[in-house]
């Protein structure tokens, strides 16, 4: 792996968190990702399942990890099962994992090669009454693909009906969502490597540029310093791009006296950064691009401000809805009258600001938690307001990385420019 080595206290710490939720007698069953293919023999780059990876720290794939706290044998109450390598894998794939290894990295001691899961799990499953099985149960999630969760979902059903079978989901997304002591410095170094990248650009974008040629020092930088690259496919919108939400194209050139809408940030060790800013191509914002930004800003630190423990998911949106309002009121972009007549279940001021200030990050971007669970510390949130203006072809939006304490809150990216002054300063030095 790219990344140093991750104390496998975590990995120990988050099974026995999660087998201390498991009703008695359970057993419970999480299966790695499968490898996607693309065309022809190709193949997407693998990426773990998250879950089985926050309870094993194991990032290969074909792995399986049990759990089974009430095995009357002691050692399968924690069994990791491995992919088995040989000659002709060490030739053609390269090094996979031996069993001392994964050991070394999970801390889990029973380990048995993946082609005797079937075998083992039969001795183990009819001294349990209830199987935990895993799904992808995030909100946004559209799934056209047969998982191999799914496919073992159907499968077992079958072997073993009488069963209870129960929803592992619920079970990790309560566990995820306040980060243990060894995930935020994983999560830092996510937000570090990001800070280079995006102050290497703050001295390479001027007119001209294109939006590929952004992308592509973004991922030297981030790469050079063992991230896989990119956290999501990044945002490089320039001038009235930045006005689509997901824009993704990246092949236009940025033109002298536009804006440019940078969603970019690394992943380090699964774990994923968040940032967005918006730049002048030009090194200077014009006055209007200015009241824009600095519009955004205040509303960011306002909502900020709210991510301090005991806070709710849609009473700190609606807040927040309240301070942009008022914003786009002082900007001319809506009056009282838009207010007084507007849609409770679409304000005025979505018209300029659509999308929610914050989301869960870790492991996922957009991580898992339940939203109408009150804030808590170690929670990790964003905060991104924007302000979208397409018949301006401006659009602004700001991003920081939000981490909730028992004393309110730290901004994980403070170190990150973000006053429009440092901003013009460091593209012009």
């Amino acid at each position: 792996m790219k990344y140093h080595p991750i104390p496998n206290t975590l990995f120990t710490r988050n099974r026995h968190r999660l087998s201390n939720l498991l009703k008695p007698k359970s057993i419970a069953i999480l299966h790695s990702n499968d490898v996607l293919p693309t065309n022809a023999d190709g193949t997407l780059r693998f990426r773990q399942n998250n879950d089985l990876f926050y309870l094993s720290g194991i990032d290969q794939e074909e792995s399986i990890v049990v759990l089974f706290p009430d095995a009357p044998d002691e050692k399968h109450r924690e069994i990791l099962f491995l992919r088995e390598t040989n000659e002709h894998i060490a030739v053609w794939e390269g090094y996979k994992y031996t069993k001392e290894h994964a050991r070394e990295v999970s801390g889990i001691q029973t380990i048995y090669w993946t082609r005797q899961f079937d075998t083992i799990i039969r001795t183990l499953i009819f001294e349990a009454e209830h199987i935990y099985l895993n799904t992808n149960e995030h909100t946004r999630a559209d799934i056209i693909t047969e998982t191999r969760d799914a496919r073992f979902i159907k499968t077992y059903q079958s072997l073993y009906p009488l069963h209870k079978f129960e929803r592992l989901a619920p079970l990790m997304h309560n566990l995820r969502a306040i980060k243990q002591e060894e995930e935020v410095p994983l999560l830092q170094e996510a937000m570090r490597i990001t800070e280079d990248g995006f102050r290497r650009l703050l001295s390479f974008v001027k007119p001209g540029v294109w939006e590929f040629e952004i992308e592509a020092e973004l991922l030297h930088e981030f790469v050079r310093q063992r991230s896989k690259g990119f956290a999501y496919e990044p945002i490089i919108a320039s001038g009235a791009n930045a006005c689509v939400l997901h824009y993704l194209a990246n092949d236009q050139q940025c033109k002298a006296g536009d804006v440019i809408l940078l969603d970019v940030a690394a992943e380090y060790a699964n774990y994923n950064a968040d940032l967005t800013r918006s730049i002048p191509v030009s090194g200077r914002y014009t006055p209007r691009q200015r009241q824009v930004y600095e519009a955004v800003h205040r509303v960011m630190k306002e909502a900020t401000a709210m991510l301090v423990p005991g806070n709710l998911w849609d009473e700190y949106h609606r807040e927040v809805g309240k301070i942009m309002e008022s914003e786009l009121k002082g900007l001319g972009l809506i009056s009282q009258h838009d207010i007084d007549n507007q849609d409770p279940d679409w304000p005025a001021y979505k018209k300029y600001f659509m999308h929610g200030t914050s989301h869960f990050l870790g492991l996922d971007v957009h991580d898992v938690g339940n939203k109408y669970r009150r804030f808590e510390p170690g929670m990790v949130f964003t905060c991104e307001p924007g302000i979208y203006i397409p018949e301006e072809g401006l659009g602004i939006r700001l991003e920081n990385n939000i981490l909730i304490t028992e004393g309110g809150n730290i901004d994980m990216m403070a170190s990150i420019p973000v006053d429009a002054d440092e901003i013009e300063t460091l593209m012009n030095s």
